[in-house]
């Protein structure tokens, strides 16, 4: 049988720091580059030219996205290493749409394709 960690639920608090982290398009163009490179993360360098922000600017955002837990850093050599949290982004998803329709009318639900 293959079974999933459970993850704590996530409070409310800590997803709205994390939306207002995503909350800005710079942040959230930079958090999607980290995102689609997996696993492996990129550096500060490659997130800079990949981007095109300035890399006093870009840290900014790398902090601010830090800070909410979206990303964690790791130096490896002169590079400093971003990766996208999966595991907080996925608890992030699933309390945004744990009571996705709970109130809905069961026709809107079948309108939907949710029934």
């Amino acid at each position: 049988m293959n079974a999933r960690k459970c993850q704590p639920a996530l409070a409310e608090e800590r997803a709205a720091a994390m939306l207002a982290a995503l909350g800005s398009p710079v942040r959230l163009k930079v958090y999607r580059l980290l995102l689609r490179a997996g696993a492996e993360g990129l550096s500060v360098t490659t997130l800079q030219r990949s981007s095109g922000i300035p890399a006093s600017t870009l840290n900014h955002h790398l902090a601010a996205l830090a800070g909410a837990g979206l990303l964690s850093q790791e130096k490896a050599g002169r590079e400093l290493l971003c990766r996208a949290e999966y595991a907080d982004i996925q608890r992030l998803s699933a309390f945004l749409l744990q009571e996705c329709c709970a109130d809905a009318p069961a026709g809107v639900l079948k309108m939907l394709g949710m029934t």
